[in-house]
């Protein structure tokens, strides 16, 4: 008997697969339990709306990830740093110090943990970063740092 399981089966499968079970299984132990349901059409068709929405969010965040990675080209982020007399930060710009601006400045949120860094940045001069925005789509983001006035 094929049933589609509504939850994780161990020896038999994930949950929404569809697997062949025995018939005294599937009614003695599956069905009760309320671990599986009988695959008829309906229940074929309920997986497919299911299967279509994920793939059309997930579709929906890779466009939103590839919007904001060609936004970033465009964008520069500035900070200003007081520095001692042999030109060095006192401190560093880190990746939280780049999403907060980001945030602040033009909208975009992007989480700390995506931006990589490829040096630490602790003195003036352009920088850029990394940011992994999706599964296969990244971008950079240019960093300037000048003296405080």
């Amino acid at each position: 008997m094929k049933v589609i399981l509504t939850q994780d089966v161990k020896g038999q499968g994930k949950k929404d697969q569809i697997v062949n079970v025995s018939d005294g299984y599937a009614r003695n132990f599956l069905f009760p339990k309320k671990l599986a349901v009988p695959a008829d059409s309906s229940a074929l068709n309920d997986i497919k709306n299911k299967e279509a929405s994920k793939q059309h969010k997930l579709d929906v965040e890779k466009q939103n990830a590839e919007q904001i990675a060609e936004k970033l080209k465009t964008i520069t982020v500035k900070f200003e740093y007081a520095a001692g007399p042999d030109k060095k930060l006192y401190g560093s710009v880190t990746s939280k110090d780049i999403s907060e601006a980001l945030k602040k400045d033009f909208g975009i949120d992007i989480d700390k943990r995506k931006i990589t860094l490829n040096e630490s940045i602790k003195s003036f001069g352009n920088f850029t970063a990394d940011v992994k925005l999706f599964t296969g789509v990244s971008g950079k983001i240019n960093i300037l740092v000048t003296s405080k006035a």
